[in-house]
This record gives C-alpha cells, structure tokens and sequence, in this order.
C-alpha cells in the first residue's frame, strides 16, 4: 500500500515517537477492543511504515505469534496455547468433541509381486505382388493380433510395410507404405485406439527371404507389427 506524508506523519504521531532502537514487535501494541476488528485501524500501514527509524522499502515490522498456534499476537486471545492445540481464528482453544470408537484396521494382506505377462509375438501378414489389400486368409491373424492388443493395454506399436525387390524404390516405398497404412485401418476397426499405432514404409529394404526366387519375394511382401517400448 502506498503511503502520503499526512499518514506517515499521523503513525509516527500515534506510535509516540518511540525509540529507534525498541526491540521489535514490542514498541507499539495495536490492540483496540473498541474496534471490530479487534485492532487499531490503520495496523497494516503500522507494518510497512510505522516502524521508527525504517524507511518506505525496508522489511516491514515483525509480527509475533509467541505460542506458534498460527495466531499472530495482537489477534490472540489466548495468548498461552499449549503446543499442538487446535484453536480458533481468535486463538482460542476448540472444544473437544467426542467421536465414535475407531474400529481397528485389519492389517494389509500381503501382496504378490507382480509379474509381467509374457505376451505372444504379434503375427506378420503377407500380400500378393503389387498389392496393398488385406488377403482374406490374413484376416484371422490381425483379429489375434488386435486381441492381444488389447490385452497389453496401452503398448504402442509400428506397423512395418516392406515389399520384394521388384520395381524401383521409390516406388516400392510406397507400395509398403499403403500395405501399412491398410493394415492400421483394419486394427483401428477392430478397436485398437488409432494413437497407439504408427506406420512406417520400408520399401525392399530388410527382406526376409532372398528375392531370386519366387517363394522368397512373397515372403518379403510383408507387414510386421513391433511393439515400441
């Protein structure tokens, strides 16, 4: 709070030009039963202003609590609490109030330590040359795989999309990019929530099986779902 002169002037008048050299807390007792609020009107100015000998921006006055109930001492009516008594705004002692007899608490059962659950490996699906469509013999694979999703709870996972060697690379990450992307959509159908999965196309790279021959390339038409931990 800012303060004029004509304050100034009246707390120095009101504290009786007390001695600049007054212990703290001691030289000026605020108290005013005449007063609602139970002190002298004007107390917080007291504080920042009214202490002799302290300019306008030095720490304001000390305000005690001697018996530490939380109750500053020109508030306190009570000024003796014994330490740990509840007491009210005033400082005063609450009435103690008899409650029902607590019932004894059984002591926790003991816990089995947790064991994390060994998850089956997701499956991986295959697809036919040039393709990006779900084989209608894959689809039993994808339904365990998003079952198990679901039992792992929150577990994110990569849906991985890879083809064989056949046609450019730049045109083969795409390919593996839509085989991924279709796969995802068929998990999300299932129920899988859509912020755990993320896809990545890898085009030819990491085949499975050498591309020469005709079973190795429809081995590495693929998509593998890895779980991000």
């Amino acid at each position: 709070m800012r303060s004029t002169p004509s304050l100034l002037a009246a707390v120095v008048l009101a504290t009786g030009m007390a001695s600049a050299t007054a212990a703290p807390g001691v030289f000026y007792d605020p108290s005013n039963v005449d007063s609602p609020t139970g002190f002298t009107t004007g107390y917080e100015l007291f504080r920042t202003i009214g202490c002799p000998g302290r300019q306008l921006l030095d720490k304001p006055c000390e305000v005690l609590d001697s018996d530490g109930d939380g109750v500053y001492d020109y508030m306190d009516k009570c000024p003796d609490t014994p330490p740990g008594t509840r007491v009210d705004k005033v400082g005063c002692p609450l009435p103690e109030r008899a409650g029902p007899a607590a019932a004894p608490v059984p002591a926790p059962a003991a816990l089995a330590p947790a064991v994390a659950p060994q998850m089956p490996d997701l499956q991986r699906v295959n697809f036919d040359f040039d393709r990006a469509t779900i084989r209608p013999e894959d689809r039993e694979k994808l339904d365990q795989d998003a079952a198990t999703l679901k039992e792992w709870g929150d577990v994110k996972v990569e849906i991985a999309g890879y083809t064989d060697s056949v046609g450019s690379a730049q045109y083969n990450r795409g390919l593996s990019v839509r085989r991924a992307e279709a796969v995802r959509r068929y998990l999300i159908e299932k129920g899988i929530a859509a912020d755990r999965l993320t896809l990545k196309g890898y085009g030819e790279a990491m085949p499975l099986a050498d591309n020469a021959t005709a079973a190795g390339r429809a081995m590495n038409r693929r998509v593998e779902l890895a779980p991000l931990r």
